[in-house]
């Protein structure tokens, strides 16, 4: 009698220890420590930027929220929070381009989707990120390309303006996160700021 095939492995062991299935994602796998970790270690524009370090998704993350910040500063700790974790299903699938997501269209989608919802649910977030929210966290995710993409990422000014649009005028200390960081301290200044907007 022929064996059944096995299914193919569908989890990612972690550094904590956790198995998070892919397909089915469960927040109580999901730690803040792997995503940090993660994070740090996946490099944004396939590893195509200038400088000693690569920019992690870590950093893209913090970038994003800060200039989401200044941009709503009546937001509260909890929607500032999912900005931060806008990417974080990337510690797991990695940073893809965005003309490989468009080549892969909704099974791509639907995997980020899932893994997002687990995130959430994890650190007590709304399970569906508002509209309004996801669109202005949009909006920062759009300028903060633009930045990466002709401070990092070699990009003439007139291209970037063509594909991310015109930036809006940031603070200085906005401005400073685009400075590349060594992996570990792109984690630990992940971490922290998860700490700071998780602080009771």
């Amino acid at each position: 009698m022929a064996k059944l095939p096995v299914p193919p492995r569908a989890w990612q062991r972690m550094l904590s220890g956790r198995r998070l299935d892919l397909l089915d994602p469960s927040p109580l796998d999901v730690e803040i420590e792997d995503i940090a970790h993660g994070l740090a270690r996946v490099a944004r524009w396939n590893g195509q930027t200038r400088g000693a370090h690569s920019f992690s998704v870590a950093q893209h993350s913090l970038l994003v929220e800060a200039i989401a910040g200044h941009l709503n500063p009546d937001w509260p700790r909890e929607w500032r929070l999912m900005a931060l974790l806008h990417d974080a299903p990337e510690y797991v699938i990695g940073d893809m381009i965005s003309p490989f997501k468009a080549v892969m269209g909704d099974a791509y989608k639907g995997v980020e989707l899932r893994l997002l919802t687990a995130i959430h649910l994890r650190f007590g977030l709304p399970a569906v990120t508002p509209a309004v929210l996801k669109r202005k966290t949009k909006d920062a995710d759009k300028i903060s390309a633009f930045l990466e993409a002709t401070e990092l990422a070699g990009f003439e000014r007139e291209e970037a303006l063509r594909f991310f649009g015109r930036p809006q005028a940031l603070p200085r200390e906005v401005l400073a996160l685009l400075e590349p960081q060594a992996t570990e301290a792109a984690q630990a200044s992940f971490l922290a700021r998860f700490g700071e907007l998780t602080a009771r």
